[in-house]
């Protein structure tokens, strides 16, 4: 199986690269080898490797900055996921497309299942969305082209909330942290391996169009801040955690809105893909003890 991987660079992509089976054939893509913003570089990078599999990991991932530049924002996170989808439609092959917990508005109080229909707020989770909806437009029900749902992505390399919280807790005395807005944080290590898994299912029997995947349990931002200073401290990487506060969304606005609750049912998914799923402390105790540390 021959497998065309964008966003190398990125958090999950470096995850899913540590992670690749043995068997596989991985041609891999960073931003600086192929611009996902350019959808005739998308098209230009299928035809010359002709791949079985695009799975396109890469993401234009800045929910705030993407209010102040939604046309780059759209052009990666819509634009290349059609380019891709369209030119495999034509000459073969297959997708699985990464998506965002942020294609639902966060307001019904519940788990969002994979069928329910989108409803983003802000140019981020627009822009995702609308990347599900081509690929889902042009694949039809074939089976072709697959979706993954995640959210609130931490890795031991990278940019991410975890390893901003383990800066944080080494270099304050107190934080404040937003505890009104919940989800699940899901780490790339078990990320990654639910993504090697749908491929190799998929090869023997159909799966879900769309898929959900986060670690397992329900969590704050603040709740993942405390359990960063206390898991840190427990493996030596801080002395002492900060005393964490917690604060009201309206205590720290943003550029972008950000749903309230956006927790997602992951049952079928774990079903289909025989995958128990890892309490989201368990996931975040790994992520640390592989973090880089300064």
């Amino acid at each position: 199986m021959k497998v065309l991987l964008t966003g190398a660079g990125g958090q999950l992509g470096q995850a899913l690269i540590a992670s690749a089976p043995k068997e596989l054939q991985l041609v891999v893509t960073s931003r600086q080898q192929l611009d996902l913003a350019d959808p005739d570089a998308c098209r230009g990078a299928v035809e010359q490797h002709q791949p079985d599999w695009v799975l396109n990991a890469g993401a234009y991932t800045a929910v705030d900055k993407a209010e102040s530049e939604p046309e780059l924002a759209h052009a990666v996170n819509a634009g290349a996921p059609e380019a891709f989808a369209r030119t495999l439609d034509q000459q073969g092959g297959r997708l699985l497309q990464i998506s965002t917990d942020f294609v639902f508005n966060g307001t019904q109080g519940k788990p969002y299942q994979p069928e329910q229909a989108r409803d983003p707020l802000g140019v981020y989770g627009a822009s995702k969305a609308a990347g599900e909806a081509a690929v889902q437009t042009i694949f039809g029900a074939g089976g072709r082209g697959l979706i993954l749902r995640t959210s609130w992505v931490i890795g031991p390399v990278g940019k991410n909330f975890a390893l901003t919280m383990l800066r944080l807790h080494r270099e304050r005395d107190q934080l404040g942290v937003v505890a009104d807005q919940v989800g699940c944080p899901t780490s790339t290590l078990n990320l990654a391996q639910a993504c090697w898994q749908t491929l190799q299912i998929a090869g023997d029997r159909e799966l879900p169009a769309v898929m959900h995947w986060s670690d397992a349990g329900a969590a704050s931002w603040y709740d993942v801040a405390v359990a960063v200073g206390q898991i840190g401290a427990d493996l030596g990487l801080i002395d002492t955690p900060a005393a964490v506060q917690p604060i009201t969304t309206a205590d720290y606005p943003t550029p972008a809105e950000r749903p309230a609750y956006s927790l997602l049912d992951c049952t079928t998914t774990r079903d289909a893909l025989g995958l128990n799923g890892e309490h989201w402390q368990q996931a975040l105790k790994a992520v640390l003890q592989q973090a880089k540390t300064p």
